[in-house]
């Protein structure tokens, strides 16, 4: 690929992190903290002067976060600074130790508008997920996520640029100039988490295939003198879908093939009021729109996540239409499986094809992401073919399994990297196994090291672990529930790279190993060269 090549202007910011990241949305304050974590000094740019906006207040602001996402902010020590993860948890108690999670009920999700319960789901079908485990899914707000991440990316020592608008970038072998106006920046690095309409991305020559949109979405805060004359929850017509889940709050969808909005037109009053009245086929009066903002279901994904020392992550690597909520737990996922792997290659910790990974492992879960999308899409159309498809896919969400399954892939549960090996846990998240001292894997991980889980205080392991000791740690011991395990390999980002059974096979571990991390004698040799 090709990178554009500018000439840096004579104002230059004299700090040269090791990182720089486009965007102070969650996904680059996540990433931002998760480096910092490691001991990378960074530097976000923002564009928005601001970070209030009236679209990230709620209801706007509501998002899902799914099974990954819980447990990547749960083992990082912020899940219990959501406000509204406290009160589903602790409902009768401010003490986050002493109080009991309630049992897993209401609301559990959606397909193309195909609501479940988590009362319906047989969670006994996932071996692996432990009662123990973090919230399977969880709603909160954009805003409060942004304050926590940024709390936290604060503290690490994130230096954040507000009002700072990328415009161009170049680099070279060693690192990359990131112009934004009259001002440049270099870094070693730089990671473009700007958005569906990234300029890190347009700049550093990456391609975004991927399809057009079929309709333009609209999401509305209004007030409506006759909202009696609406039906409350997801109404399909013969032109349209309307979503009335609060009397002030509107979502539309006129399949336009998202002609409204990519004439990027002001949505007034009166065309939303021409649009609800020929969707819902009424006579219903809006007096006003408050705030309002349109999306599509236009679904691209960058063939590539790096170029050079140029990534991508989050809405600037992948974008689809926002049914679900599943873009923003695309994009923490993103982060959490890039920040240790960046991270060690800047600090010279990298095996070969390390950083390289984070592509090959991302990508196809984006890529399932967005056909998961495109098939909702494919089904809420208003005509007759859809709507048949749309019955089966209700009535197969009826059954057990059907439902058992759309909740694994709607809550992450089944999301998953290929591993070398043949252990069915390899690949997947690590269940929250809980010590005989009370704490649990989760905790352990908060310091954003690999761990070696001894179940049965093996020597040989303990000896080999030792060879990585800057990066993997030995733990030992005994926990509630161990599933049939004897050893069990575990990332920094929590995922479980090898596991074993019975007795292990020492040669496949420490191939393991070496894919993953660097010997202490490969450093301590690189070092004195």
């Amino acid at each position: 690929m090709n990178v554009t090549q500018t000439q840096p202007t004579t104002m230059s910011n004299p700090f040269v992190p090791d990182v720089i990241i486009a965007g102070a949305g969650p996904v680059g304050l996540f990433l931002a903290a998760e480096l910092a974590q490691a001991n990378c000094s960074v530097l976000i740019l923002e564009k928005a002067a601001d970070p209030v906006s009236p679209l990230k207040q709620l209801p706007f602001g509501m998002r899902g976060l799914s099974a990954p996402s819980i447990e990547a902010l749960y083992r990082r020590g912020l899940l219990d600074e959501l406000e509204i993860h406290k009160r589903t948890k602790y409902p009768h108690s401010h003490s986050v130790r002493t109080a009991q999670a309630p049992p897993a009920t209401g609301p559990g999700g959606h397909f193309a508008g195909i609501t479940f319960h988590q009362q319906q789901v047989d969670t006994s079908q996932w071996k692996y997920r432990l009662p123990e485990s973090t919230p399977a899914n969880l709603m909160s707000g954009m805003m409060e996520l942004e304050t926590v991440l940024t709390r936290r990316a604060v503290a690490l020592g994130v230096d954040i640029r507000r009002g700072i608008t990328v415009t161009d970038i170049r680099q070279t072998a060693d690192g990359v100039t990131v112009q934004a106006g009259d001002q440049s920046f270099n870094a070693k690095w730089l990671v473009g988490c700007d958005g569906g309409r990234s300029t890190v991305r347009k700049k550093g020559g990456f391609e975004f295939a991927g399809t057009e949109p079929t309709f333009t979405g609209y999401s509305v805060g209004l007030d409506i003198a006759d909202v009696e004359k609406l039906r409350p929850g997801r109404n399909v017509t013969e032109t349209g879908m309307y979503l009335l889940s609060q009397p002030n709050y509107l979502i539309l969808q006129d399949f336009d093939g998202g002609a409204f909005h990519k004439a990027a037109q002001p949505i007034t009053r009166e065309h939303v009021q021409a649009l609800l009245r020929r969707i819902s086929n009424t006579d219903v009066t809006i007096t006003a729109v408050h705030v309002a903002t349109t999306w599509t279901d236009r679904s691209r994904q960058a063939t590539a996540y790096r170029n050079g020392r140029i990534l991508l992550a989050g809405d600037a690597a992948h974008i689809h239409s926002p049914l679900g909520g599943q873009g923003l737990n695309l994009g923490l996922g993103d982060a959490m499986n890039l920040g240790w792997k960046l991270a060690a290659t800047i600090h010279h910790q990298a095996p070969e094809g390390l950083l390289d990974s984070y592509y090959t492992e991302r990508y196809p879960v984006g890529e399932k992401v967005l056909d998961w999308s495109r098939a909702q899409i494919a089904i809420m159309h208003p005509d007759p073919h859809a709507r048949a498809l749309y019955a089966i896919i209700r009535d197969l969400m009826h059954t057990r399994d059907g439902v058992t399954y759309m909740a694994g892939r709607i809550w992450g549960i089944t999301t998953h990297y290929t591993m070398d090996g043949n252990h069915p846990l390899a690949g997947y998240s690590v269940p929250n196994f809980t010590f005989e001292d009370g704490t649990d894997i989760g905790e352990h991980l908060r310091e954003g090291r690999a761990i070696l889980l001894d179940f049965e205080v093996n020597v040989s392991l303990e000896k080999l672990t030792a060879a990585y000791a800057h990066q993997v740690k030995y733990m030992a011991g005994n926990v509630k529930n161990r599933l049939g395990l004897s050893v069990v390999l575990i990332r920094p980002d929590g995922i479980v790279a090898w596991a074993a059974d019975g007795t292990p096979d020492m040669e496949e571990l420490q191939r393991t190993m070496d894919r993953w991390f660097v010997r202490e004698a490969a450093l301590i040799n690189a070092n004195e060269e």
